[in-house]
């Protein structure tokens, strides 16, 4: 599995560790950035092209991870094709998967610890999109809408 992963300063040690325990379960962990810490940096530079990464890649996730996370899912979900969420505990991400076949997770490194992090990332890459009727009109009203504007 592909993980397309960014940071900002605000969430830059979380990624670090985050890729690295990814990269010791077998995944392809690709990061977009920022490579070094840089307490002046802006989220959308690195968000926004693992957002596209994602778009691009029907079978790959994305993580990206700052303080909150809120405007690294507001980022990432402007571009077409992504689904963005951020999740604080293992059952959002759950629902996440089953409900909105979400393919960008976004964390918030001031709300999660490394541990609880880990277990909201396995949570969603495991869980599987079921393609139950009612999510798949849902989506597909979505992306219509997506691709009106």
């Amino acid at each position: 599995m592909t993980i397309y992963i960014a940071a900002d300063h605000g969430g830059y040690w979380l990624k670090e560790q985050i890729k690295q325990d990814l990269r010791q379960k077998g995944n392809e962990v690709k990061d977009l950035g920022n490579s070094k810490f840089d307490s002046g940096d802006d989220y959308p530079d690195f968000v926004i092209p693992a957002a596209e990464s994602v778009a691009q890649d029907p079978k790959g996730f994305g993580i990206v991870i700052g303080r909150s996370g809120n405007g690294e899912a507001i980022a990432a979900n402007k571009v077409k094709g992504v689904r963005a969420v951020l999740c604080l505990n293992p059952e959002m991400a759950k629902k996440a998967r089953e409900d909105n076949n979400a393919n960008v997770l976004a964390l918030g490194a001031d709300f999660v610890d490394v541990s609880k992090a880990g277990k909201i990332v396995e949570v969603f890459l495991d869980t599987p999109f079921p393609e139950e009727d009612r999510h798949v009109r849902r989506l597909a009203k979505i992306t219509s809408y997506e691709g009106s504007s």
